[in-house]
């Protein structure tokens, strides 16, 4: 199970990750804060200058959400100039994101103008050019627009989430209903000898001198892993990971009980005993009588 949830995991980060990142790389590519504080500046600048003010401090550019900025004039400006100086200064400053722009009141934040960048490229001219408002202080917000797939525009091409919710669906189904063996299937269906007593996997018994005794699933599956590494040193960490690491259960003291369960169930049979080496593990000894333990 643990390696289909790693498959289902990487297929989902291979379906939804190029996603992601292409949306968030369209949105940022050409919008870095230190050029839009800049190109701002100069916006500002270029209508003081046109309205004969070249004195006036600029305020500082702010930076009100992701994607929106703001710069703060006190003093009355040519509304009508505002488009060409602000697409000079992006352009000069290399941001190509479209944007919409909000003359707002610095009293109460009301839009008093605005336009989208299209209507300055298209034909030059903006929504409410030529028209007079308040000479107080006002805001020039401009909000940069994302592009690319993040749009969710029904007429292109597959929408971003719908890329998302098929990814993870597909990796839930291989994790939740890909057939896996139960504990019971994954334990051979053969006999393995341990000394002069027979273990069945598949019924799990235990047949020696002593007669026939049941073994539990983990008790079989450990007797097992012994029997295929006879008169070897086992160490303790092997043990743990090759018998009970994709389990997720018992540890340290825990192998010392199956153990102890174990060489009970052993006593019967001269020619094989389990003994363990101190600081190590243990070591199924097989062809001679079950002498020290510790």
């Amino acid at each position: 199970m643990n390696g289909i949830l790693r498959l289902g995991v990487m297929l989902l980060l291979v379906l939804v990750l190029p996603v992601i990142v292409r949306g968030q790389s369209t949105q940022t590519d050409s919008i870095r804060p230190e050029q839009v504080n800049l190109a701002l500046r100069k916006m500002a600048d270029g209508l003081l200058r046109q309205s004969g003010d070249e004195e006036s401090r600029i305020a500082a550019v702010e930076q009100t959400a992701p994607m929106v900025w703001r710069v703060r004039m006190d003093q009355p400006f040519a509304y009508e100039a505002l488009p060409g100086l602000l697409q000079q200064a992006l352009d000069r400053h290399g941001i190509t994101a479209p944007y919409e722009v909000a003359v707002r009141r610095c009293a109460d934040d009301v839009i008093d103008l605005g336009y989208h960048q299209l209507d300055w490229l298209q034909d030059s001219l903006v929504p409410c050019s030529g028209r007079v408002f308040s000479e107080e202080c006002h805001f020039i917000e401009v909000t940069f627009l994302a592009t690319g797939p993040e749009q969710d525009d029904p007429t292109g091409p597959f929408p971003w989430w719908l890329w998302l919710l098929l990814g993870g669906g597909l990796a839930t189904g291989l994790i939740f209903l890909w057939p896996g063996k139960s504990p019971r299937e994954e334990l051979a269906h053969d006999h393995l000898t341990v000394g002069g007593s027979a273990l069945d996997l598949a019924g799990q018994t235990l047949t020696s001198p002593a007669g026939r005794q049941h073994l539990t699933y983990r008790e079989a599956k450990l007797l097992a892993f012994f029997a295929r590494h006879p008169d070897q040193v086992l160490q303790r960490d092997e043990i743990l990971q090759q018998v009970w690491a994709d389990e997720g259960v018992l540890v340290g003291r825990s192998l010392d009980m199956f153990v102890s369960r174990l060489r009970k169930k052993l006593a019967g049979d001269p020619t094989v005993s389990i003994v363990a080496v101190h600081g190590v593990g243990y070591r199924l000894e097989t062809g001679r009588s079950q002498t020290t333990q510790s």
